[in-house]
């Protein structure tokens, strides 16, 4: 029998009650996500598990590397059977990874299976999961809707033209709310390949003719009228590091014209560019209610071969340790001293800045919502039972766990709903102990009011969805 029962990661009979009781049946909002819309809208049915598993699962890939199997049979040209029997092979030796109960959980609650997948079983899930795939149920919107989602945004670039949420949003046989999400990575980035040709994109997507920084700003600005048109709540930002570098308008547009003609600018000029960019963004997104997330502390691509072979996203890279403290305040404060800090969810890959997270949360909170400035959920390679553990610990330390807003997928897998589960559980089984260990009293109301305000109504409210 599979490890997935009703007790799984639930340590007392505190922790299930306030799973099962408060936390189990709620909807899931998943604020955040990188699934693409036009496969929700064409409700995909996927051939095989395969294709629903594998295809752009940078996070199986690197299971799957790390157990000596040659690229060909990753991300390569061997068939979909070759590829599920590679990850299957691996799965077993990654004990301790969340990869082991993601799958598990995936297997049981999407397909039945209560076995554990491994190089001898992979013949029978693979027939299993290929055969239930072909039932109405199993189709990307059949898969939303029985993991009960009640909202997906997605991370969408300024130029999109967001055809996929329009088409969504007018089939009114489809109950889940889609909205776009503004990640404007490529305009910022000015140091970057590929700057100037993404600015005569933006130019023509927005209508206005680009000669300066301060027309990208206006037609940045002209984007995000158009998505939130359609429903955005929220913009994201995918930085190596927090930048917070002042400069002239002067320096900015001489920054910018050099950069437009084809010279390099140094790492510090693209740090003011790019902080003049931010903040203008910043105040644009407290005018419109968007709140604004900030993802920092990765290095990517960090090997040379794979990436000119695979390109990113493929599984190559890992964390930082920069110090973005300083930068941090100083970028916060910049907004804050005119009135126009919006809503901001921190993330950073590091997870040895928790502490420093939480503790910059107390100095920028507002009456906008409860807990306005957000220390967001563990991310990524942090995305593990204790590395959510320790989020939230730390969270409560240092500043209002009640007031979290809870889980996200950041995930490309129609799938991988069921990590919203493994986050309930674990929040459960924290609040549980702590009960049970007499730290927190046993208040039913109040213990209520806090499993479902993290699991979903934080959310909710904070996003105004």
């Amino acid at each position: 029998m599979g490890i997935i029962n009703d007790s799984f990661i639930l340590k007392t009979e505190t922790a299930k009650r306030l799973y099962e009781s408060y936390a189990k049946n709620l909807p899931i909002i998943d604020y955040h996500c990188h699934i693409n819309p036009r496969e929700i809208y064409e409700n995909r049915k996927f051939e095989n598990i395969a294709q629903v598993w594998l295809g752009g699962d940078h996070y199986k890939w690197r299971v799957i590397r790390s157990n000596g199997v040659e690229e060909s049979k990753i991300t390569g040209d061997a068939d979909d059977r070759t590829k599920f029997q590679m990850f299957a092979e691996a799965l077993p030796m990654a004990i301790g990874n969340p990869m082991f109960h993601w799958t598990m959980l995936e297997l049981k609650r999407y397909f039945g299976y209560d076995g554990i997948l491994n190089g001898e079983t992979a013949e029978e899930v693979w027939n299993l999961c290929n055969a239930k795939l072909q039932e109405d149920s199993m189709t990307v919107r059949g898969l939303i809707e029985q993991s009960n989602v009640a909202v997906i945004g997605t991370t969408d670039d300024p130029i999109d033209s967001l055809e996929w949420h329009i088409k969504i949003a007018a089939d009114k046989s489809f109950k889940t709310k889609v909205v776009p999400s503004f990640r404007p990575d490529k305009a910022v980035n000015i140091e970057k390949a590929g700057f100037v040709e993404y600015i005569a994109q933006l130019s023509a997507a927005s209508g206005i003719e680009i000669k300066s920084a301060a027309d990208v700003k206006a037609a940045l600005t002209n984007r995000l009228d158009f998505f939130c048109s359609l429903g955005c709540k929220a913009s994201d930002h995918g930085l190596d590091y927090v930048v917070y570098s002042e400069a002239t308008d002067a320096e900015i547009e001489s920054i910018f014209a050099r950069a437009m003609a084809g010279e390099t600018v140094s790492q510090d000029e693209a740090d003011a560019y790019k902080t003049a960019i931010l903040v203008h963004l910043g105040r644009e997104y407290h005018g419109r209610d968007v709140v604004m997330q900030l993802h920092y502390g990765a290095i990517r691509n960090t090997n040379q071969r794979m990436f000119e072979k695979l390109g990113p996203d493929t599984g190559y890279d890992c964390i930082s340790t920069f110090d973005c403290s300083k930068n941090i305040t100083r970028f916060l404060n910049a907004l804050e001293v005119d009135g126009k800090l919006p809503k901001t969810i921190l993330y950073s890959l590091n997870p040895a800045d928790n502490q420093m997270l939480d503790t910059i949360l107390g100095c920028f909170q507002g009456t906008e919502a409860r807990g306005k400035i957000q220390h967001g959920s563990a991310w990524w390679f942090n995305d593990t039972k204790t590395g959510m553990e320790d989020q939230i610990k730390s969270l409560a330390n240092l500043s209002l766990l009640g007031n979290f807003v809870g889980m996200l997928t950041d995930s490309r897998s129609f799938l991988s709903y069921t990590r919203h589960e493994y986050f309930r559980r674990i929040l459960c089984n924290v609040i549980g102990q702590w009960v049970e260990d007499g730290e927190y009293p046993d208040d039913e109301a109040t213990l209520k009011k806090i499993i479902e305000g993290i699991s979903y109504y934080n959310a909710e409210k904070y996003f105004g969805f």
